[in-house]
């Protein structure tokens, strides 16, 4: 068994790559290829624990993500086996890798649902997972420009220097949420509001909105007119939206038929239902996450470190095998 830390994830996980997994294990779901089972959660005073496990017999893989999170602190680990025989493959610590394939799904969803000549973003949050969403979209449309915005001045101004010298493109902090939903051609929230930070009077025709906070039923970032404004609602899996998706579950609640109309993200990128049809369309990918992009992006790891001689092998005993 390999043991790969945050360090060797970055190293072996660049966006690009992340891009090419999180779509090819959306694409997997078409026929049942894939597998994937709903994050589970166990609370105790002061700790709480979080699982999700998913399958990709086209891939031989299986496995778990497993974390908790404590006074503040998060700790990740995705548990990798080959589904042939059951052999346990790697454990990777898994907060960077979680970051990424985030922001990768939201970069998929972003190609098959923005506007082409999308070049302008708004980013609504300015904290661990917002980075990457950035980083992400910055791949799949040409983007010119992008404002952030966070309650925190301090935060909001790191991350546009820090963005903004990533990225090579100008990146401005502004003290205004509604300026910033109304900028962007792409608006990605990653916030933990509970109460909507945008609002549908704010938006532009043809926005595309990334939302990816938001994932327990008591918050939100939506409000009820941005669903209705929607032509199209698209989510990662509409199992797990119904137990977590805040925005859609308190967004529904007076009208349950609703949920019909919702798509699930891989439909679209398979060709069985169709994605914006209008310009003018406002499209809007609502994001949990997956164990299937954890499995997914695990085997790009695995793959990469074995090629590279990376990671820390651990023999396990047979009685364990």
């Amino acid at each position: 068994m390999l043991f790969l830390t945050e360090s060797d994830v970055l190293e072996l996980f660049p966006m690009q790559a992340a891009l090419g997994c999180v779509e090819a294990s959306f694409k997997a779901q078409d026929g049942g290829g894939a597998m994937n089972r709903s994050r589970q959660r166990i609370f105790l005073p002061g700790v709480s624990l979080h699982y999700m496990a998913a399958a990709l017999p086209g891939d031989h893989l299986l496995g778990m993500k497993i974390y908790t999170v404590s006074r503040g602190a998060m700790r990740f680990l995705v548990l990798l086996y080959e589904s042939e025989r059951g052999e346990l493959l790697a454990m990777i610590e898994a907060d960077q890798m979680g970051r990424i394939r985030t922001g990768a799904a939201s970069g998929v969803a972003t190609r098959y649902l923005s506007r082409e000549s999308a070049s302008t973003a708004g980013v609504i949050g300015a904290g661990r997972q917002a980075r990457t969403q950035l980083h992400a979209v910055s791949l799949v449309r040409r983007l010119k420009s992008a404002r952030v915005f966070s309650r925190d001045e301090g935060r909001r101004v790191r991350f546009a220097r820090e963005m903004s010298e990533r990225l090579g493109m100008e990146i401005e902090p502004d003290a205004s949420a509604e300026a910033v939903a109304g900028f962007g051609d792409i608006l990605i929230t990653a916030t933990n509001a509970q109460e909507p930070v945008v609002f549908a009077d704010w938006l532009k025709p043809g926005v595309h909105i990334n939302a990816i906070g938001a994932n327990v039923p008591a918050h939100r970032e939506l409000d009820d007119r941005t669903l209705r404004r929607a032509s199209l609602i698209a989510v990662d899996s509409a199992v797990q939206c119904r137990i977590e998706a805040g925005d859609l579950i308190r967004g529904f609640a007076r009208e349950p038929e609703r949920w019909e109309t919702v798509t699930e993200m891989w439909e679209i990128i398979v060709g069985h239902k169709p994605g914006r049809q209008s310009p003018e369309d406002i499209t809007i990918f609502k994001s949990t996450g997956m164990a299937l992009w954890d499995v997914a992006a695990a085997g790009v790891v695995y793959r990469r470190a074995r090629e590279l001689g990376r990671g820390r092998e651990i023999q396990l005993t047979d009685e364990l095998r």
